[in-house]
């Protein structure tokens, strides 16, 4: 047993990497470091391009760059490499999610820890990085759920208006935001919100109430399971 510990510890050892506390510390550090990017992104995206993917792999990468750098110092053989690996792999299909591009660069980093005798470093970094993506996925980090329903209606002209049924959409939701509003043919108007609703359970009065109030000819909602739209 002692054997095989050794072997696992000899190639770190041998080239300087200060042991797993130091692997440990560089993995802490990146992952920290890539989590205060992902949410930086998070809070100042504005545009409708959003993807929750591409703020995951924000947070891994830093953590798979570091672990390169880290394989690759003081050695300049690792490093042309490492370079000589990325220009043999080849993808026949274009790969359209970061993620998937993330994982292409853990395949690598890990083949390049092991294929350097580094076992140690391998071994950690698979258990971290692995942890890091569970993580991700069990917290649901980067999707921003600012609403939940889409309210379309009609209104037919008569009534308080468009301004009264604030009051009611008010009473049901967190969060209201007019999306989109049309002049139709009868005199009236095609409205559309972007709700957040206080009790999803509840939406069914909230449909009846609008269909109650004067003016509204029909009203309907659809669920959506994310805010952003991904381009």
């Amino acid at each position: 047993m002692n054997d095989v510990l050794q072997l696992v510890l000899s190639g770190d050892l041998a080239a300087g990497l200060g042991g797993t506390e130091t692997v440990l510390l560089v993995v802490l550090l990146a992952f920290i470091v890539g989590h205060v990017i992902g949410w930086v992104y998070m809070w100042t995206h504005t545009t409708l391009s959003y993807s929750k993917m591409f703020v995951a792999s924000l947070v891994v990468l830093p953590v798979l760059v570091a672990m390169v750098m880290t394989l690759m110092r003081g050695n300049i053989v690792i490093a042309f490499g490492l370079l000589a690996v990325f220009a043999v792999v080849r993808f026949r299909n274009v790969l359209k999610d970061t993620r998937d591009t993330t994982f292409i660069l853990w395949s690598i980093v890990m083949g390049l820890a092991v294929g350097t005798l580094r076992f140690s470093t391998a071994l950690i970094g698979c258990a971290c990085v692995a942890a890091i993506f569970l993580y991700l996925r069990m917290t649901a980090f980067g999707s921003r759920h600012r609403y939940d329903v889409i309210l379309n209606l009609h209104w037919t002209g008569l009534g308080a208006g468009p301004v009264a049924l604030k009051s009611v959409l008010r009473r049901h939701s967190l969060q209201m935001h007019l999306a989109s509003e049309r002049a139709s043919a009868d005199e009236g108007m095609d409205l559309s919100y972007r709700l957040l609703l206080r009790d999803p359970a509840r939406s069914r009065e909230l449909l009846d109430e609008l269909e109650a109030s004067d003016g509204v000819a029909y009203a309907s909602l659809s669920q959506r399971e994310v805010d952003e739209s991904e381009i």
